[in-house]
């Protein structure tokens, strides 16, 4: 018998999870989960329901096990991201909205900074339905890309409505671009020698590559689809190769060919939602975690995602795993043991109440 890649060792309990960071502060290993809603008492299954002011909790690994040890607040929580400038650190926070039906999708996304042995909120950001936050740096400079936005009947924004890119001036984020999308869902940055790409999903108004002319942000390739949700790059053999998850169709790869990426692989179906590239000595690693098909008012939850490996110019399939309505996939090593966390949102009855999973990463 094989050896399995996923070996599943905890299930953490969460609620709608979303996406999860994990980071190290004085040695110690640290997981924060965004939730967006639990249930409501009486309330019928509704994936788009729920009782969205709650919090993300945040976790400490004991050996191979991590132990709730505090929350951020997070109404509607969709996104935290963790990065350094220097010797400081800090928790981007995104979160969709905010009440109990009916919601409010105009709220304030908050920065927070390691202080004094606790996370302080020092920034806040007026947001309109926020999804995700990417934090990547150009030479000196360092940015804070959000995805926003939505086109729904009766949701009106009050806040900005369009994903946009944060620069840091020394003491705070201050816009510096905007995108013209209306329903974003992540950014992805990756340099390829001297060229700096910057990727933008979008639901409705199509996804986009952006390359770094020095000054600003422009296009260097469009996607005219609906359902993106994420682009991972990396580079094999000295080529760049780029990933596209489109939740509605199927994930591609792509190959730069100088001047554009070309498509060379279809992997999987419709349901995609988020992807973790591994490397693990000279092998890569793609995890594609599946989220639902259907549609929101009659969803069907994905109960299975998968693991591909790479072979030199295609991903192979190696194995497939248990999930439930899974929305992100986190990697890390301690103790010279890789592990991967796969946040779950959704059981199979569209409940919120399902457990997220820490597996030991076998390869």
């Amino acid at each position: 018998m094989s050896v399995r890649i996923l070996t599943p060792i905890q299930e953490l309990e969460t609620t709608g999870a979303r996406a999860s960071a994990t980071w190290k502060i004085d040695d110690i290993r640290y997981l924060a989960v965004a939730q967006l809603a639990r249930d409501l008492p009486g309330e019928p299954p509704y994936m788009n329901g729920g009782d969205s002011d709650i919090e993300a909790p945040l976790f400490r690994m004991e050996g191979e096990r991590f132990v709730e040890c505090g929350a951020l607040p997070l109404k509607g929580g969709e996104d935290i991201e963790y990065f350094e400038i220097g010797s400081r650190r800090f928790l981007a926070t995104a979160g969709i909205r905010r009440g109990r039906g009916p919601y409010e999708l105009n709220t304030q996304a908050a920065l927070y900074e390691w202080r004094d042995g606790a996370w302080e909120a020092m920034q806040y950001f007026a947001v309109f339905a926020a999804k995700q936050w990417r934090a990547f740096t150009i030479g000196e400079r360092h940015f804070l890309a959000l995805a926003q936005g939505v086109t729904v009947d009766g949701v009106d924004a009050t806040h900005p409505r369009t994903s946009r890119i944060f620069e840091w001036t020394g003491e705070r984020f201050e816009l510096f671009q905007t995108v013209e999308g209306l329903w974003g869902y992540d950014w992805n940055h990756f340099q390829h020698g001297d060229m700096h790409l910057l990727a933008y999903s979008d639901h409705v108004s199509g996804s986009s590559v952006l390359r770094w002319n020095g000054d600003q942000f422009v296009m260097l390739q469009l996607f005219e689809e609906k359902g993106g949700r994420t682009f991972r790059f990396f580079e094999a053999d000295g080529k760049l190769w780029m990933l596209h998850v489109n939740l509605l169709a199927h994930t591609t790869l792509y190959k730069f060919d100088g001047d554009r990426f070309v498509e060379t692989q279809l992997l999987g179906k419709a349901g995609g939602r988020e992807l973790c590239l591994i490397e693990s000595g000279s092998e890569l690693y793609l995890v594609r975690v599946c989220f639902i098909t259907g549609t929101p008012q009659a969803p069907i939850v994905e109960r299975e995602s998968q693991v591909f490996q790479w072979a030199g110019d295609a991903f192979v399939l190696i194995e497939t795993f248990e999930t439930s309505a899974a929305t992100s996939a986190t990697s890390f090593v301690e103790g010279g043991t890789r592990y991967l966390a796969v946040t779950n949102s959704l059981s199979a009855e569209q409940r919120f109440g399902v457990a997220s999973t820490l597996y030991r990463f076998n390869a």
